[in-house]
């Protein structure tokens, strides 16, 4: 079963869950040729294990607190804050309270 993403034009709820936070997982919003964006679900302690992407990244707390460690740093993030994360920079995540946030990720570099 392909998963639903939304289309070209339409709205996005990027609402915080609040309430709802505990019975929802990580799930892609869309993907294009050239960008993909994903809700990132966390509760408190777990973890997205260290990676990298080719393209470049932002990861945008949008509720409760998530660690971010790229580039020999840590770094938390809280609602409202974002990070910018060039291309091929190992990062990983760590939710220090339930969080969800948003990621999006450049798959290809505009001509």
């Amino acid at each position: 079963m392909a998963l639903e993403h939304a289309l070209s034009g339409d709205p996005i709820n990027v609402r915080p869950l609040g309430g709802q936070l505990a019975e929802q997982k990580t799930s892609a919003i869309f993907k294009s040729e050239q960008l993909e964006l994903i809700r990132l679900v966390l509760m408190a302690g777990k973890s997205f294990p260290p990676h990298q992407v080719p393209g470049e990244i932002t990861i945008q707390c949008i509720e409760g607190e998530i660690d971010v460690t790229a580039q020999g740093a840590s770094n938390v993030l809280r609602p409202g804050e974002m990070m910018f994360l060039e291309g091929g920079v190992p990062h990983g995540v760590v939710a220090i309270k339930d969080s969800s946030a948003l990621v999006t990720i450049v798959l290809c570099r505009a001509a």
